[in-house]
């Protein structure tokens, strides 16, 4: 009979393995996947802490890619206003009668249409035809065009003036409100910055990544990690492209708790004991709190390459609730939380008296 009860719990159904299984899966060596198991004590905790602070100052961040560049000047696309302003013999005076002896002192004033650069950075302006304005402030394109002038106009002065701004902008998309092109000032607009004016994110900064493109380099970093006037909220320059991706932290819960489920951080940080207390804790009823479980793929110290490896914790022991507090989770983590030894048996006794119930049921009718 024991033999029997043996082997019949060992094929009863489960939502998972209990702690010696995971224990001896750990030990054998013709598994697929190697892993190691860590108790959680105050020694293991301290020391991943330590090790999780050090990675995240090597995490990909985006201050390596701060670069000074001036956003005023002129491009390919830009729409410019041009005015010529003239005293004496003038080019444009056109329509305004001379004064006695062909001589007018008044200045005269001419604005040209709408004027676009274009893919060589000129414009084309009458009595002078293609002038390069392509790299130049306003100032200096003023400056240019007045020289032109010189010996076809007595006095000319330019004024020029970007209407529409084209070359100094940066584009923001992805998950923000208001994605779309943003026009750099002088005021010289921060990521945020750009952030803001786009609407902000559609999500939660903690779950939202920052793909940021500059000059052919790519890197993603959260935008709840990028503080305001620190080195990762770049100066922009244009060209730079910002896309918001949505991509929110998540644990998983299997075993012996109410429902088995996906959860997600919505907070910045969550701890052990927190997720433990969102998944509803182990189920009285099944569960053995000696044996919580967390499965995760770290990092090897020293070599730097991803190992799995199990991290575990014994809520009979009252210490281990403040162990739980300072435990970080990880996103896509893992947490399992192990059946009793004891429901196998109880299991089995069950399926047995369901099997038996009807006949001693009818038994006791005939009788």
């Amino acid at each position: 009979m024991a033999m029997l009860l043996i082997a019949g719990c060992s094929t009863l159904p489960s939502n998972g393995p209990t702690a010696r299984a995971i224990v001896k899966h750990s030990k054998a060596s013709d598994g697929s996947v190697r892993f190691r198991i860590i108790d959680l004590d105050l020694h293991a905790v301290d020391s991943m802490n330590s090790a999780e602070r050090e990675r995240f100052t090597t995490l990909p961040a985006l201050a390596p890619l701060a670069i000074d560049q001036r956003v005023d000047l002129i491009g390919p696309g830009d729409v410019l206003t041009i005015s010529v302003y003239e005293v004496g013999v003038s080019l444009f005076g056109g329509g305004v009668r001379s004064a006695p002896g062909g001589f007018d002192p008044s200045a005269h004033g001419e604005s040209f249409p709408d004027t676009v650069v274009d893919a060589e950075g000129r414009v084309n302006l009458p009595y002078l035809g293609a002038i390069t304005v392509g790299g130049l402030t306003a100032d200096a394109a003023q400056k240019r065009i007045a020289a032109g002038l010189r010996g076809k106009s007595q006095d000319p002065r330019v004024l020029v003036a970007i209407k529409q701004n084209v070359a100094n902008t940066i584009y923001v998309s992805g998950a923000v409100n208001k994605p779309g092109r943003l026009a750099l000032t002088l005021g010289r607009e921060h990521l945020l910055d750009a952030i803001a004016s786009a609407g902000g994110s559609a999500s939660t900064s903690d779950d939202t990544i920052v793909r940021f493109v500059r000059g052919g380099r790519t890197v993603d970093q959260r935008l709840g990690t990028i503080r305001a006037s620190t080195q990762d909220d770049l100066i922009l320059i244009p060209g730079d492209r910002i896309e918001l991706i949505r991509r929110p932290r998540t644990y998983t819960v299997f075993g012996a708790v109410t429902r088995i489920s996906q959860v997600a951080f919505e907070t910045g940080e969550v701890s052990l004991a927190e997720a433990l207390a969102r998944a509803g804790g182990p189920n009285d009823a099944v569960a053995d709190p000696s044996a919580i479980f967390l499965f995760r793929y770290g990092v090897h110290v020293g070599t730097e390459t991803e190992e799995p490896v199990i991290y575990r914790l014994n809520l009979l022991r009252p210490e281990s609730y403040f162990l739980a507090q300072r435990f970080a989770m990880h996103d896509k983590d893992v947490l399992y939380i192990a059946n009793a030894r004891a429901n196998q048996p109880a299991k089995l006794f069950g399926i047995i008296n369901q099997l038996f119930a009807p006949f001693i049921t009818a038994r006791q009718i005939a009788n």
